[in-house]
C-alpha cells in the first residue's frame, strides 16, 4: 500500500529587517513634499489665471462670464495656445496624452516645461481634464531625474514608483487612494517580500504628499450632501441598477474614443487638432452649460449643495455632454486625465436618478454613479470604490458600493480601457 505524501504548506514571504526599509524614508519624504508643492504650484497658477480669464477679463470686456460667446471663444482659444504649446516648445508637452495612465513613464527633462504649461493653460481654459495624469508625469520624470543623479545607488525604478504615490496622495489629500493604487498595481508583478514591506517607501511619500496638501490647501472631497441612515432592499436595487447604468454610458465613451482620436489624428497638426477640439468643446458647453467646464470638482460641489435645483433631465444632459466633453479633450491633444471629469459625470447621473425617483437616496445615487463610471473609465477597481466612498459621509453606503461594485465590473472587465498604445490600439 503506497503511503501519502504530504505537501509542506508554503511558506510565507519573509518580512524586511527594519534596517532594509530606512534608508528609503528620507527619499520619501522629500519625493512627497516636493511632488505635493508641484502639484500645488500648478494648481494655484491654474486658479489665477482661470480667475483672469473668466472673471476679470470679461467683466472688462462688458460680456457675462459664462454666455454662449465667451466660452466659446475661451475655448477655441485655449486649443489654439495649448496648441502653439505643443508644436512650438521642445519636447512638445510630452507624448500623446491618450496613451498616458496614472503610471507615468519617465520622460526627458526637456519635456517638463512644455507639459506643465500646456497643462497649466488646459486648467484655466475650461477643457474636461484634471491634472493627475500630466502631473503625475512631472513628477516621476522629476523624481527619476534628480534621484539618480543625486543618489546613485538607490534602485532606480523605486523613484517612479515614490512620485506616483506621493502625487495621488496629494491629488486626493490621502494616502489612501496611492496605497490602494500601488497595491493594484503589485498584484499584477513578480514582487518580493511581504505587501507592506514593498508598501512602506511608496506610502510614506504618499502620506507626506497628502500632509502637505492638507497643511497649504486644506482640501475636501466631501460633498455635504445628506447622510444615508441604514440601508434597506430597495437602496440596494438603487445600487445595482445605477453604478450598471453609469458603467455602461462610461462604455459608450470608451468604445468611441479609439475612433474619436483617430478622426483628430487626420488632421496631424496640433493646431489644427486642438484648435479643433476647442471648437467643439465650445459647442458642448453651450448646450451643456458652465457647470460642464473644467475639470469638474467645483462643480460636482455646485450640483450637490443643491440636489433639488435642477430637473432630471437638465441632470441627464449635463452628464452626456460632460463625457462627449471627456471624450474630445482627450482625444484632440489636451494635456490632462480623466478622473475628476468622470466624477462629475457620474454624480450628474446619479442625481438624475434620484430627480427620477426619488426614493434613490441623493448620496446613494451619486456614490454609486462614481462607481460605475470610474469603473468603466479607469479600470481602477480600488479607486474607484475609494473615491465614491469619499464623497458622501455615510458609513453604511460601504457595503452598498462593494456590492455595485460587482455587477459594474462584470460589465467592463475584458473590454477595452479609455487609454490607447501609440499604434492606436485600445489597451485592454
Amino acid at each position: 500500500m503506497a503511503q501519502e505524501t504530504t505537501q509542506p504548506a508554503p511558506r510565507s514571504a519573509p518580512t524586511a529587517p527594519a534596517r532594509a526599509l530606512l534608508p528609503f524614508i528620507l527619499p520619501a519624504i522629500v519625493v512627497g513634499v516636493v511632488a505635493s508643492l508641484v502639484f500645488l504650484g500648478v494648481s494655484t497658477a491654474a486658479e489665477r489665471l482661470q480667475h483672469v480669464l473668466w472673471g476679470l477679463l470679461p467683466d472688462a470686456l462688458g460680456v457675462g462670464r459664462y454666455s454662449v460667446l465667451w466660452m466659446f471663444v475661451m475655448l477655441v482659444a485655449t486649443g489654439v495656445a495649448v496648441g502653439l504649446v505643443v508644436w512650438k516648445v521642445p519636447g512638445h508637452a510630452g507624448p500623446d496624452p491618450a496613451t498616458l495612465g496614472l503610471d507615468a513613464p519617465v520622460l526627458p527633462p526637456a519635456v517638463l516645461p512644455g507639459l506643465v504649461l500646456a497643462t497649466g493653460l488646459m486648467l484655466a481654459g475650461g477643457p474636461s481634464l484634471g491634472p493627475e495624469n500630466p502631473i503625475i508625469a512631472v513628477n516621476v520624470t522629476l523624481a527619476a531625474w534628480l534621484g539618480g543623479r543625486f543618489l546613485p545607488r538607490t534602485p532606480g525604478t523605486l523613484w517612479p514608483a515614490l512620485a506616483e504615490a506621493a502625487t495621488l496622495g496629494a491629488l486626493f489629500g490621502t494616502p489612501v487612494a496611492a496605497a490602494l493604487v500601488i497595491s493594484e498595481a503589485l498584484a499584477g508583478q513578480p514582487t518580493r517580500g511581504r505587501l507592506w514591506d514593498n508598501l512602506f517607501a511608496p506610502l510614506t511619500a504618499g502620506a507626506c504628499g497628502a500632509m502637505t496638501t492638507t497643511l497649504v490647501a486644506h482640501p475636501t472631497f466631501d460633498l455635504g450632501l445628506p447622510p444615508m441612515g441604514h440601508p434597506r432592499a430597495r437602496d440596494l436595487l438603487a445600487a445595482l441598477v445605477v453604478a450598471s447604468a453609469a458603467a455602461l454610458l462610461g462604455m459608450c465613451a470608451v468604445r468611441a474614443f479609439p475612433y474619436v482620436h483617430a478622426g483628430f489624428r487626420r488632421l496631424r497638426h496640433p493646431m489644427l487638432m486642438i484648435p479643433a477640439g476647442g471648437v467643439l468643446l465650445g459647442a458642448l458647453a453651450a448646450v451643456g452649460g458652465h457647470l460642464t467646464l473644467f475639470k469638474g470638482l467645483s462643480e460636482v460641489g455646485e450640483l450637490a449643495r443643491d440636489p433639488e435645483g435642477w430637473s432630471a433631465g437638465q441632470f441627464a444632459v449635463m452628464a452626456v455632454v460632460k463625457l462627449a466633453a471627456l471624450l474630445v479633450a482627450a482625444s484632440c491633444g489636451f494635456r490632462g486625465g480623466r478622473i475628476f471629469p468622470a466624477v462629475f459625470v457620474g454624480a450628474a447621473l446619479g442625481l438624475c436618478a434620484h430627480a427620477l425617483v426619488p426614493a434613490v437616496h441623493p448620496s446613494l445615487g451619486v456614490a454609486t454613479g462614481v462607481l460605475g463610471m470610474l469603473l468603466a473609465i479607469t479600470r481602477q477597481g480600488w479607486v474607484s470604490l475609494f473615491t465614491a466612498a469619499v464623497l458622501v459621509t455615510s458609513p453604511s453606503i460601504l457595503t452598498l458600493l462593494c456590492t455595485a461594485s460587482l455587477p459594474a465590473w462584470l460589465l467592463v472587465t475584458g473590454r477595452p480601457q479609455m487609454q490607447l498604445r501609440e499604434d492606436g490600439v485600445p489597451v485592454r
